[in-house]
């Protein structure tokens, strides 16, 4: 509703004007964060800053059009079912934060979607678009304090109400809960599930850890091939055996808390021992990691980055063969290194980078001191983050399709820690 009109400019208007100066003006919504954004010429910087301050300010909400907006929205959130991994994350997400906003889906319930009025998205905008949450970035082509002088000059209308999104979430925390969900479907030909435990925020001193542990377990495909040369163990299991048609780590932060897991897709018979290969490989991350192991890591970190920079997922990795280890050490890190800096080559990803970063850390951390924190990851750091976040720890679990041959949640729980003699 945000692009259906102003009180100066109309649909045809506002769709003319951006078309006109041959740019780009969309936005996107994530648990925690929603972005408006316009991409255009350096000459029409102004333009574009001038109509992303007229719709978050002036937007009239036309009944008529929020009417016509319900069946849209009806339509992708029927879109965003047929979806399988979106749904798994979803109800992952309900029962892990179980109560909690974090627990909530992006689109939230049908009901709300038929009933939500003209008043309640003025309200919200009222109480959630204020100053004091807002960043305004701008990358590329632009001059800093002309475009400082023209956001003071064109955000005039905004709440300047003091409340922080750290204050909103101390008052209603998203408390993380041991529990499962299952839908059991047997008309369809795989299962898949997602087994996941509590992680970091965005500001844990032990986040970048996680990712490294998240390169560690890897991910692996099908239909990209691999098997016994990819460098995670758990890559290498299910690629020889053949007991999975994909599994990805993955490694979510938010304000106050996180998801570390995995999540897989698998044929009914294989799911018992994908299950035990996975718990397997998760909980020796408590006790056993070679120095090697971290190395690959890290570098294959350089692929994927979900916390930061990207998203995409790179299994393939590099592994210490005839090279040193020394040798091998600095060819990664370079390797790392360079490649986080590709990851924000271009103004739309720099942009996004910046803002992120403000809104969750405060301040865009120099890559100097990201690249000394990756440094200082190590085996014993990795031992005693896994110890922390894995070791003997309650899981969440969702699982959809044909799963009765997925072990029930007390197998998973107890494999959360490894029985030594």
């Amino acid at each position: 509703m945000i692009f259906k009109g102003t009180e100066k400019r109309g649909v045809r208007e506002l769709e003319e004007e951006i078309e006109n100066m041959g740019g780009h003006l969309n936005a996107y919504t994530s648990r925690e964060q929603t972005t408006y954004y316009a991409k255009v010429m350096d000459k029409d910087v102004n333009k574009a800053l001038d109509i992303l301050a007229d719709i978050l300010q002036n937007s009239t909400f036309d009944e008529g059009r929020i009417s016509r907006e319900r069946d849209v929205i009806t339509l992708e959130m029927k879109e965003v079912e047929g979806q399988t991994e979106e749904v798994i994350f979803d109800h992952l997400h309900a029962t892990a934060f179980q109560y909690t906003p974090l627990g909530r889906t992006i689109l939230g319930p049908a009901k709300n979607i038929e009933t939500i009025s003209r008043d309640d998205l003025q309200n919200y905008i009222q109480t959630h678009y204020t100053a004091p949450r807002m960043v305004i970035v701008a990358s590329g082509a632009v001059k800093h304090e002309e475009f400082v002088g023209e956001v003071k000059k064109l955000f005039t209308k905004l709440s300047s109400d003091p409340t922080t999104a750290a204050q909103l979430v101390a008052k209603d925390p998203a408390y993380f809960t041991g529990s499962e969900v299952r839908i059991i479907d047997d008309d369809v030909p795989l299962a898949q599930f997602a087994v996941a435990f509590q992680g970091a925020s965005w500001t844990d001193p032990d986040s970048i850890a996680l990712m490294v542990m998240q390169a560690l377990l890897g991910s692996w495909n099908k239909s990209a091939g691999g098997g016994k040369h990819m460098g995670s163990e758990l890559a290498q299991r299910v690629g020889i055996d053949e007991i999975a048609e994909s599994m990805m780590a993955f490694n979510t932060n938010y304000k106050d808390t996180g998801l570390f897991g995995v999540y897989a897709v698998a044929k009914p018979d294989c799911l018992d021992d994908l299950a035990w290969a996975i718990m397997h490989e998760t909980s020796k991350l408590c006790y056993r990691v070679s120095e090697a192991d971290v190395m690959r890591a890290c570098n294959q970190m350089a692929g994927y980055n979900e916390t930061l920079y990207s998203r995409f997922f790179v299994s393939q990795s590099l592994r210490p063969c005839t090279k040193g280890f020394v040798e091998f050490n600095q060819l990664f890190r370079v390797n790392l290194k360079s490649s986080l800096l590709l990851h924000v080559d271009g103004t739309s990803p720099v942009a996004e980078d910046i803002g992120r970063q403000l809104l969750t850390y405060g301040r865009r951390i120099p890559f100097a001191e990201l690249f000394a924190r990756i440094d200082a990851v190590d085996s014993s750091t990795i031992k005693r983050v896994a110890n922390r976040f894995i070791h003997d720890q309650d899981i969440a679990i969702a699982a959809m399709g044909p799963i009765r041959g997925l072990p029930d949640y007390n197998w998973f729980r107890r494999r959360t820690y490894l029985n030594r003699y």
